[in-house]
């Protein structure tokens, strides 16, 4: 049987435009160069992928044993960024995308042990810009290296640096390149609460807020022509000028009870900005104008994630509602009222990506599903395990192929169906 190909709804009857569109659509399929792909959203922007899969399974193109770590996988052009660790050291490992040929590594001693028992490898998942890769590890070792060659650029202890806490779990945020800067969430003293370094030297150039960190990573867009960086931290969503750390305003938000992480990353849309985080907090919806957020609604019963960010697709909010331990919750949310359109119980934990009109959902146990986005209900076309029991990270999804990581192993599938002619 035939396998279909996933299309866009967009319909472009200027040839330039379409010319236009499908360069910069090939260029951002291409990669998926940080957390959540390029544009930071969980959104992969190519027309590639099969609509179905054979009985046992898309095609696995390699798989290999790895380190410990909850941090995805990047990729930018035939390279993939690695980022785990093994024995006593943080490893930053280059690998060849298509073969998961090792290319380079560099590590560094670690001495983080988790309180709780998890996994103690780094969670921060990297970031490549502009021929670079920046890692942040569970103890706040932030580096930068050329990506071509392993070679170190620079490196900062923010931990010593900023006096910033170990927290619950270690050091989680997932750099984020704009500009001149790259910035963080650490949670610093002495109003290091969040940090921009400058990437080509590891100098701070401006730090601001008092605030705690949270697990979450932080997210730039263009809102009614003024460019916001916007941070979940673990009291409040600070939106602030990422050129110079002014804050435009913060919204106070956050879990009812002291023991609790917010890990969701803030979803951008239009001028709306979407909020989440589990321990009995819910969804928050604002609208940003004049430098402002107002409530467009709350609930504490539409949409609460716990470590998945929900994605966004016509109208429409998918993503985990309810606690990792405790068996989430697979939903569609409307997103102008908040009201729930679907709930698959007890789905179990895991990620979700938006391709095209369909879902990737990879589920904790190593199973993924393919599943068009509706609000009609959750009707999975195909499924395959592809990983063992134990998958935390969030996979990138890139020319077709999709890497993903469990505990101890990585996987490359080739997702891609006919080519057109």
């Amino acid at each position: 049987m035939q396998t279909g190909i996933l299309t866009t709804n967009s319909r472009l009857t200027a040839p330039l435009c379409a010319l236009v569109l499908s360069s910069f659509l090939r260029a951002h399929a291409h990669d998926w160069p940080q957390f959540l792909g390029p544009t930071r959203d969980g959104v992969y922007a190519g027309s590639d992928l099969a609509t179905s899969w054979p009985k046992e399974g898309p095609s696995v193109v390699w798989r290999k044993k790895i380190g410990q770590g909850f941090s995805g996988p990047v990729t930018s052009s035939t390279k993939l960024i690695l980022f785990h660790r093994l024995n006593n050291s943080e490893v930053v490992e280059c690998l060849d995308a298509g073969t998961g040929k090792s290319l380079w590594a560099f590590d560094y001693p670690t001495a983080y042990r988790d309180d709780f028992g998890f996994d103690e490898g780094p969670r921060a998942t990297p970031t490549i810009a502009d021929g670079r890769v920046f890692t942040f590890g569970a103890e706040g070792m932030l580096h930068c290296f050329e990506l071509q060659t392993g070679k170190k650029v620079w490196s900062v202890n923010t931990k010593t640096e900023f006096a910033a806490p170990k927290g619950f779990f270690g050091m989680a945020c997932s750099p984020l390149v704009e500009g001149a800067s790259v910035l963080l969430n650490i949670g610093g003293m002495n109003g290091a609460g969040i940090v921009a370094f400058d990437k080509n030297t590891g100098k701070q150039i401006w730090k601001a807020t008092d605030d705690e960190a949270s697990y979450s990573s932080p997210v730039a867009a263009t809102l009614n022509d003024q460019r916001y960086a916007f941070f979940f931290t673990r009291h409040r969503l600070v939106a602030l000028n990422p050129a110079t750390g002014k804050v435009f305003f913060d919204f106070p938000w956050q879990p009812r009870i002291h023991a609790s992480v917010s890990a969701a990353t803030p979803l951008i849309i239009g001028n709306l900005v979407f909020l989440s985080a589990s321990y009995g907090t819910g969804a928050v919806l604002l609208r940003v104008t004049n430098n402002r957020a107002e409530k467009v609604w709350s609930a504490e019963e539409s949409l609460s994630n716990h470590y998945a960010t929900s994605v966004y697709h016509d109208g429409f909010l998918y993503g985990f509602d309810g606690r990792q331990e405790l068996g989430p919750n697979l939903r569609c949310v409307e997103l102008k009222t908040g009201n729930v359109r679907w709930s698959e119980d007890r789905f179990g934990a895991g990620t979700v990506t938006l391709a095209g009109d369909y879902l990737l959902v990879l589920k904790e146990d190593g199973e993924l599903l393919l599943a068009h986005a509706s609000p009609g209900g959750f009707k999975p076309a195909a499924r395959a395990q592809i990983l063992p029991n134990g998958v935390r990270a969030y996979p990138a999804l890139a020319d077709g192929r999709l890497f993903a990581r469990s505990k101890d192993a990585l996987v490359c599938v080739d997702l891609r169906g006919p080519k057109k002619d």
